[in-house]
């Protein structure tokens, strides 16, 4: 009989709606069953593409015998982290807390008042390598639950106590200027690793937001340092089998400081972060590899992610059967040996593939099968035959079985896509891109947007199959699509999604902003939890804090709003604060806090679209490296059926009837510009 999962939209709910655990979704029914029947409540939170889950999921929560003891000594609750991130921020920061490390899966046992006692990650099913098994930490549970009751309870309130004491206090502190941001910087070249790129050890994540604010500290200052980090670690990425080298787009991480074996599943928030680290990258270098990468990345997500209904699913699996054993296995559809090579591509071809894409004999994965990569000894070849060698291997590849894709639509993430796609339909002269964005957009706009009678729109966090999910929108829902509309906006010239990032960021002022100018993670009037999510770090994703505060600062470098302006500076306090001691933690933070330190530039560019002056001007403006430049274009004002769309063209005319282009900066305007020249020129541009 299937459980109480079987109606959810969760992907990774519906994984488990057939397990004979008796899963509840979270809600209030499930902890008024615990109450009722007096026991623990087991909170178990992953993901769809999380291999672990799937391990324990296979292990434990499909075993007869040890989801009969579940059954019966607990109310048992499945949870999406994706769908629902408050809940799982709030309990991870306790099971951090508690053993100083976390990850998925995660496994809480809480009482009937969501109060955590007891923490876990994956459990064995049997004891090794120091760990308890499952069964034996049910069964730990359990006793403690009814023989010590009164210690159960005393646990769960001090840690409740214990996380209510870890409030936040930066809203007092002042924004961040040029010597944070410079000790900042020096913090990373500290941690920097000189010889494989990147920072820290193994695993090694895509540093994507750090890599942000290295491109726009260096367009601001000049520092090379902080570009030759950015661009070597991009090239490493690149090279390394973290980076699909037949298909494009990057895997969440790599399990050595090399680059080389990933943890194979692809998310969307890397790969459109990514995208646009390189499409940025390109910007200030002109480098080749850092165009296609940004390209080929953002072919992948529209040819891999994007849903029927326009927008983008969250991931694809690590995981998928190998087709040689039937196994259902980590890598299986990404790895190859020199065998493989050579039944695809004949023997000189493959002997030629295998040396070219680092493939050997003794393997770089597991099996003696090797993730491709791109050596930097690798031979020298001809082009057009690596391209078809590439060609035929993606096509071989393709026959074998994919790994599943989970369908979920994030608002955060999408909103993360959608800036990137714009950006590099732009740039690389790819109007498809930016209609792949603007579809993104109109589906967040069409399923997301509760536009209730009587108030301004709220955004739902999730959607699959055209369908609103029930989870309330979080703060980088918010920062992150209000960020992807201002991309869009900037390239498209349509001020309707200047307008929707409006009345998304008024939302941000009104439900997610604390007396004291810092941002909380969830709305003022959102479920309550044992305690409310504030969290200004990065994680794999800019953090939902200075995601609205980069979204401030651009919405009101649009329209002049001081509440907006104001609203971001108090924001990026936390940045002044936490900045200069853990910059690798809050480098989206930080690239805001550039942006802030330039201005940031506002560019209003003017004349009639079918103009190629008026396009050239454009694209300079676009092209321009100076950090967070926010910029509108459309017809001289006054004109007809231009007036109000974008505040940056009020009373902005043509020059000698020419095309024309107006850069402001602290409330200073350069002498207007008809120049794509003199134009990059004012915007720091590197034209590639």
């Amino acid at each position: 009989m299937p459980n109480r999962l079987a109606n959810e939209t969760s992907p990774y709910l519906l994984q488990h709606a057939d397990n004979p655990v008796d899963w509840w979704p979270w809600s209030p029914e499930a902890f008024a069953e615990a109450r009722e029947r007096g026991v623990p409540v087991l909170l178990s939170v992953g993901y769809s593409s999380c291999h672990w889950c799937h391990v324990l999921a296979i292990e434990s929560f499909q075993d007869e015998l040890t989801a009969a003891y579940m059954n019966e000594h607990f109310v048992n609750i499945k949870v999406d982290r994706e769908e629902r991130p408050d809940v799982d921020a709030v309990y991870m920061e306790a099971v951090q807390a508690a053993t100083g490390q976390g990850g998925w899966p995660m496994t809480v046992f809480l009482t009937a008042d969501a109060e955590p006692f007891y923490f876990g990650t994956y459990f064995p099913p049997e004891p090794r390598h120091g760990m308890p098994s499952f069964m034996q930490v049910l069964e730990g549970v359990r006793a403690a639950w009814v023989g010590r009751p009164e210690e159960v309870a005393e646990v769960a309130q001090k840690i409740v106590r214990d996380l209510a004491g870890r409030q936040l206090d930066y809203g007092k502190a002042g924004t961040p200027g040029a010597e944070e941001l410079a000790q900042a910087l020096l913090g990373l070249t500290r941690e920097y690793d000189a010889v494989r790129g990147g920072f820290g050890g193994a695993p090694k994540f895509p540093p994507s937001m750090v890599l942000e604010f290295l491109l726009r500290h260096h367009a601001r200052t000049g520092s090379e340092g902080a570009l030759q980090m950015a661009a070597d670690t991009c090239e490493a990425m690149a090279r390394g089998g973290i980076y699909d080298q037949l298909g494009g787009g990057f895997a969440r991480y790599s399990v050595d400081r090399e680059w080389v074996v990933p943890h194979f599943e692809k998310m969307l928030y890397d790969n459109a972060l990514l995208c646009r680290v390189y499409a940025h990258l390109w910007r200030a270098t002109g480098s080749e590899l850092a165009r296609r990468v940004a390209l080929e990345t953002a072919d992948f997500m529209v040819r891999e992610l994007r849903t029927a209904q326009g927008g983008f699913a969250s991931a694809l699996d690590a995981d998928s059967e190998d087709p040689l054993t039937g196994e259902h296995v980590e890598g299986a559809y990404y790895a190859w040996t020199p065998d493989r090579l050579r039944e695809v591509l004949g023997e000189d071809d493959g002997v030629l593939a295998a040396g070219y894409f680092g493939v050997t004999e003794e393997g770089t994965f597991e099996h003696g099968a090797s993730v491709l990569q791109l050596p930097q000894d690798g031979p020298a070849v001809d082009a057009e035959r690596i391209a078809g060698i590439r060609e035929r291997l993606l096509a071989a590849r393709a026959e074998r079985p994919a790994p599943g894709r989970d369908d979920k639509v994030v608002a955060a993430w999408n909103g993360l896509a959608i800036a990137a796609l714009a950006e590099c339909g732009a740039y690389f002269d790819r109007p498809d891109l930016v209609e792949r964005a603007t579809e993104a957009a109109d589906l967040l706009v069409r399923v997301h947007f509760d536009a209730a009678a009587g108030r301004a729109p709220r955004l739902a966090r999730t959607s699959k199959d055209g369908h609103v999910g029930a989870n309330a929108g979080v703060l980088e829902d918010y920062g992150d699509v209000a960020e992807g509309f201002l991309a869009l906006a900037a390239v498209t010239g349509e001020g309707v999604w200047l307008e929707f990032a409006g009345f998304l960021l008024d939302l941000v002022l009104d439900r997610f902003t604390a007396e004291d100018g810092s941002l909380y993670d969830t709305a003022h009037d959102a479920e309550k939890l044992i305690r409310r999510p504030q969290d200004p770090t990065d994680t794999a994703a800019p953090s939902g804090w200075t995601a609205a505060a980069g979204a401030l600062l651009s919405y009101a470098a649009h329209t002049g709003s001081e509440a907006h302006r104001t609203a971001a500076e108090r924001a990026l306090g936390v940045v002044q604060a936490l900045g200069p001691r853990v910059p690798r933690f809050i480098g989206h933070g930080l690239s805001v806090a550039e942006a802030l330190l330039d201005g940031p530039r506002e560019v209003a560019v003017v004349g009639h679209p079918e103009d190629p002056a008026r396009t050239a001007l454009h694209r300079a403006a676009l092209l321009g490296t100076a950090p967070g430049a926010v910029v509108a274009v459309g017809l001289p004002q006054p004109a007809e059926g231009g007036e109000g769309e974008f505040p940056l063209l009020a009373e902005r005319t043509l020059v000698h009837d020419l095309p024309a282009a107006y850069v402001c900066r602290h409330f200073v305007c350069a002498r207007p510009t008809t120049d794509p020249v003199e134009l990059a020129e004012q915007l720091g541009a590197v034209r590639p």
